[in-house]
Order: C-alpha cells, then sequence, then structure tokens
C-alpha cells in the first residue's frame, strides 16, 4: 500500500511543516503547567505525541527532537540527551495510530503503557549514566532511594523510578493529544494523510 510506503517518507508537505513548531510549542506549554501546578508528571510531549497521530513517526519524531534542542539551547542542557526519549515517543505513537491500534481510549490507554515502556528503556540508561539513576522527580527518586535502601541493584531503582513517573506521564499526555486529535476537524486531519497543502484549507 502507499499509505506503508510513505510512513518513513522525509517529504514533508506545507501541514506537517507547520505542525512541527506548534508542536513544540505544545511541549513548552505542557511542561509549563505541570511545572506550575508541581504536578508529579511531565507532561512535555503532548506536542510530539499529537504530531505523530496527525502525520505519522516521522513527523512526530521530528518534533520531538527539534522540541529538547530548542529546550536544551534555551533552558537545560541536558535536554539534548533526552532527545532520544522524545524521538522513540514520536515513533511509537505514529506507529500506533497509523496502525489503527488507537480508536478509543481504552486502546490509547494501552497505547500509553507502551509508550511507557518505551520511554523507560531509553531513558533508564540515560539516567544513570547523568543522574546516577535518579529522574529529578521526587515521586520516582522516592521509589530509586527506597530500592536502593533494599539492596536492590541502582539499575532496578531507576528503572522502577523512570516506571513510576513514566507510566502515569504517558497515559495521561496520550489521552489529551488522543483527545485534541479527535476534536480537530476531519478536513483538517486529513491533510497530514493526503499530502495536500495547507493552503487547500480555504
Amino acid at each position: 500500500m502507499n499509505e506503508k510506503k510513505n510512513l518513513w517518507s522525509f517529504q514533508l508537505n506545507t501541514a506537517s511543516l507547520v505542525l512541527i513548531p506548534a508542536a513544540v510549542g505544545i511541549n513548552y506549554i505542557g511542561k509549563l503547567f505541570a511545572g506550575l501546578l508541581k504536578l508529579p508528571l511531565w507532561l512535555d510531549s503532548i506536542g510530539t505525541m499529537l504530531a505523530a497521530f496527525l502525520a505519522g513517526p516521522v513527523v512526530g519524531a521530528l518534533s520531538g527532537l527539534i522540541n529538547n534542542v530548542i529546550y536544551g539551547l534555551t533552558m537545560d542542557p541536558i535536554s539534548f540527551v533526552y532527545a532520544l526519549t522524545n524521538v522513540g515517543i514520536g515513533i511509537a505513537v505514529g506507529l500506533l495510530a497509523r496502525s489503527g491500534k488507537i480508536r478509543g481510549v481504552k486502546s490509547a490507554i494501552l497505547g500509553g503503557v507502551v509508550v511507557a515502556l518505551v520511554a523507560v528503556v531509553i531513558s533508564t540508561p540515560l539516567n544513570m549514566i547523568f543522574w546516577g539513576g535518579q529522574t529529578g522527580n521526587v515521586w520516582g527518586d522516592a521509589v530509586y532511594a527506597w530500592c536502593v535502601a533494599q539492596g536492590m541493584p541502582a539499575l532496578v531503582g531507576s528503572a522502577l523510578d523512570e516506571v513510576v513517573v513514566d507510566l502515569p506521564d504517558k497515559i495521561a499526555t496520550i489521552l489529551i493529544a488522543y483527545g485534541i486529535f479527535r476534536g480537530l476537524p476531519k478536513k483538517l486531519t486529513l491533510l497530514y494523510q493526503s499530502g495536500e497543502k495547507v493552503e487547500s484549507l480555504d
């Protein structure tokens, strides 16, 4: 099928090029919102997931990558490293969405679990290298401290630290992104599958 052929295409249409900076902005807003309310979540990949829902894994991955590069340049240099995680999130959601695995709230929750596992696998080694196994999240780091106190290997504690934060975060994030996606006009969402120009909305 042409759809499968285009799944990994780097030939981005106008709609996709407009979507990427919008996705980065949404990620920033989500992160700011979580920070201001001191939530035990990150909510910093809503835009990445929305881009993946709309335009597939390549655009989702690019949105995640660019987001972390910009954040690394302007706020926190360590974000460059975690660009790998956001790329993985974009690819995972894009593949799930384009293969029809996410069709409702229940399947979105299951998709969130899958994406959380992807994030854990990518982020845990990074946490071990740069943070001694911790995530910097108070809830997750409390689990890490408990694991270490129980004599568990640091890698196990680090993975559980990441799971405690990533599981609720990615489920909440994918539900938000899916809700936005479902609420968008059909004419708009079709642009990302048909390759039409964004001007055709007029």
